[in-house]
């Protein structure tokens, strides 16, 4: 378990777009206790209706509690922090071809023909490489969640790249007050900054659609089924 105190920060979205800072907390990133306490809280304060996808790294504390608390969340994983996990464990000489290969998954335009590139670059690399693609393929669905998604926010969806965003500048100021504060302090000034990097987000591009995933409308490859294509894909 990884045993570094951290902040534990989530980000949602409502039908219009509009990103939020829906909880802010201290806890420790792989602990799966940490991140019950910060779900369960946000159901105590009004959250009543579990959201349709959670995406994130590979935290695995997280995930743990979403799939006890949410059962039926969808769950997508961060493609950048893949990328650099499935990286990390090659030579350098080697790594533009295996990012061309990524890439080539989560550009596809159906899940068929991503499944397609996933298989193949593990086919391709893993003789020489089994470590990067066993990390690569032990997350192999919740990869892949976004397809069941309008095809306008999959943009925002592969990836946590917002919360990143912010972080950037939690982290930046936080570093430098390090051992300068107590836990409280240290949560308020967190707070203080994301509170102003929110005024300047921008809504998730085809948040039209959100109303629709909210009441259940079924996508597939990001398309919007009809009456007669939801009832074949239930």
């Amino acid at each position: 378990m990884d045993d570094r105190l951290c902040l534990l920060v989530i980000i949602g979205s409502d039908e219009n777009g509009r990103k939020e800072l829906v909880a802010l907390s201290d806890g420790y990133r792989e602990s799966a206790a940490s991140w019950e306490a910060v779900l369960t809280d946000l159901r105590q304060r009004g959250l009543k209706t579990a959201p349709k996808l959670a995406i994130g790294d590979g935290a695995l504390g997280f995930w743990k509690a979403v799939a006890k608390l949410w059962p039926d969340t969808d769950q997508q994983r961060c493609w950048v922090h893949k990328t650099a996990n499935v990286l990390e464990k090659l030579p350098k000489a080697m790594q533009p071809k295996v990012k061309e290969a990524l890439h080539a998954i989560w550009q596809a335009e159906t899940r068929e023909a991503a499944y397609q590139a996933f298989d193949h670059c593990v086919e391709r690399f893993e003789p020489k490489y089994p470590k990067a693609m066993a990390c690569l393929a032990k997350d192999k669905d919740a990869m892949l969640a976004f397809y069941d998604y309008p095809a306008e926010n999959w943009q925002h969806i592969r990836t946590s790249n917002p919360i990143e965003s912010v972080f950037a500048t939690v982290r930046l100021r936080t570093t430098k007050t390090k051992h300068c504060g107590s836990r409280t302090t240290t949560l308020a000034m967190a707070f203080k900054l994301m509170e102003t990097a929110q005024k300047k987000w921008l809504r998730l591009r085809g948040y039209q659609q959100l109303a629709e995933v909210i009441t259940g409308v079924k996508f597939v490859n990001g398309i919007k089924q009809t009456g007669d294509q939801q009832q074949d894909a239930a």
